[in-house]
């Protein structure tokens, strides 16, 4: 007991760091990463030409990189694919308290491979006590808040409506387009904007506001992705036909990969 008691201490001391939760390489591969244009977070695919994500997340057409296939994103692992955001289409009216959820299309389509698929939409809403499934490119630790190079995963309850209203600060309002998970003692933290929530093999969140970062006991708040099919689906069906040029997006798919693995190189000397 003594000794517990002495590596608890220690931990809580800085002895022996806080890790963050790293998942199972490149077994999410619906997860996007976009970066560029100020953005630096996650979204999920949905389909090949599209992608969903949060309202802090949105990405700026033709200056975000959807990377495809990531897991350590400082490093070129052959199972990437790079393609810019060309259309950016935002759920009116935006943000909190009624919505938090953005879509994008990409200016080319996905190659689906082992290492890229898209996530199904909900069938149907999760349930308080389900166990539901976090990913993305940020600290799991609470008020830790520097970015992770590697993709991390956490495994959190659904929570009840009420309990998530009682937890909010005065500022905030409950809309029925969320959703709540993570509870005291349980993983709590992801701290990436647009981080994916999954339950039971469907995409049932995005995230909307971490609480859970900055007090475990809080649950996280996620738009409840199951309340808006009917808009996502009707978004894909007007953009169908709006494609962009073969020329346009061979230049853009060919400066984006060149880009992006430079970079890459770079992050890769300097560790």
């Amino acid at each position: 007991m003594k000794l517990l008691l002495l590596l608890l201490v220690l931990r809580l001391a800085g002895a022996f760091p806080l890790e963050d939760k790293v998942c199972q390489p490149h077994s999410r591969p619906w997860q996007v990463y976009l970066h560029g244009g100020g953005r630096e977070c996650s979204g999920a695919l949905i389909d090949k030409w599209w992608i969903v994500t949060s309202f802090d997340c949105a990405p700026q057409s033709y200056s975000t990189i959807a990377s495809l296939g990531e897991h350590d994103n400082t490093v070129e692992e052959g199972t990437e694919q790079y393609i810019y955001i060309a259309d950016v289409i935002y759920h009116s009216p935006y943000r909190s308290p009624l919505h938090s959820l953005v879509m994008g299309r990409l200016a080319k389509p996905a190659q689906f491979t082992q290492y890229v698929q898209p996530i199904p939409l909900p069938s149907r809403c999760p349930q308080p006590g389900e166990t539901c499934y976090v990913s993305g490119w940020g600290s799991t630790i609470p008020n830790q808040y520097g970015p992770s190079q590697r993709l991390n995963c956490i495994t959190v309850p659904i929570v009840d409506d009420q309990t998530c209203i009682n937890s909010f600060p005065d500022y905030l309002y409950w809309s029925l387009g969320m959703i709540c998970a993570g509870q005291e003692n349980t993983d709590n933290c992801m701290y990436d904007s647009g981080s994916v929530m999954v339950c039971d093999g469907q995409l049932q969140g995005v995230q909307w506001f971490r609480h859970g970062c900055s007090n475990p006991a809080d649950p996280t708040v996620y738009t409840k992705l199951c309340k808006y099919n009917d808009w996502i689906n009707s978004v894909m069906d007007q953009y169908s036909g709006a494609l962009p040029t073969e020329t346009t997006t061979r230049a853009t798919t060919t400066m984006t990969t060149m880009t992006t693995m430079t970079t890459k190189t770079t992050q890769r000397m300097m560790r």
